[in-house]
């Protein structure tokens, strides 16, 4: 069985006020989600899991879905504040505007996922190379295993000068992922590139290596994931803007 892509798309786009997942950037006014999708059939993936909000349903299947799934295995589900919550949890987030993070997405897609995946985002753009390595190497994974992968970019390679980006900064060792540290304000100041870490100013190198949310799994950390979630959930419900980040 080939391995699976999950695209995570039900962001809010608060900061670029507007539906980004579907807008196009290309000549022929593709979005970066076609360029994933294209690029994950090409190297090697079987099946397509999109993951996002009802309020964009009729959007999104007009201007994505509807043609992708013409072409290769394709299905959509649906990641909103209340999905996998209880009654009592469900009242008690009354004040919280967003989902609950990227665990909770991939945990939205939970039923669809039946072979090793890749979790990506739906407003980024990877390169077809990423989908070619984590293609191959989910192809080849023990599939009993909890081995878990991630591709990687240089920071410089992944900034803006229109603004600030949210990285997690890796330590790697030996080609192994050591730790991950979430940067949410990463930043351009003339030439250099700085963080700013619980108010804290850092100046970066520019040659970190970074985490743009590009994971693969075996199905098996599903497991895993619910009961991190569970946990999770229980702390933080009455907060307004706490996630549950991958991996």
């Amino acid at each position: 069985m080939k391995p699976i892509l999950v695209v995570m798309a039900a962001g809010m786009g608060s900061r670029y006020g507007g539906v980004k997942q579907i807008d196009g950037v290309g000549l022929d006014n593709e979005a970066l989600l076609d360029y994933s999708t294209y690029d994950a059939l090409q190297g090697g993936f079987g099946k397509i899991v999109y993951v996002i909000r009802k309020d964009i349903e009729k959007d999104f299947r007009s201007r994505i879905f509807d043609r992708v799934a013409q072409h290769c295995d394709a299905t959509y589900v649906f990641q909103e504040l209340t999905t996998l919550l209880d009654e009592k949890q469900i009242a008690l987030s009354q004040d919280r505007k967003k989902p609950w993070g990227t665990v909770h997405a991939v945990l939205s897609a939970k039923k669809e996922i039946d072979a090793p995946f890749c979790v990506i985002n739906s407003d980024d753009y990877y390169g077809r190379e990423a989908f070619q390595i984590m293609g191959e190497h989910l192809s080849n994974i023990d599939r009993n295993s909890l081995e878990q992968a991630m591709v990687g970019y240089v920071l410089k390679n992944t900034t803006s000068l229109s603004g600030s980006v949210s990285r997690a900064i890796c330590g790697v060792k030996d080609g192994y992922l050591t730790t991950m540290r979430e940067n949410k304000t990463i930043y351009h100041e003339g030439d250099s590139i700085y963080s700013d870490i619980d108010g804290t100013k850092k100046l970066l190198t520019g040659e970190e290596w970074v985490s743009m949310n590009y994971f693969g799994y075996t199905q098996f950390a599903l497991d895993y994931f619910s009961d991190y979630f569970d946990r999770f959930i229980k702390e933080a419900i009455a907060t307004a803007k706490e996630e549950s980040y991958l991996p």
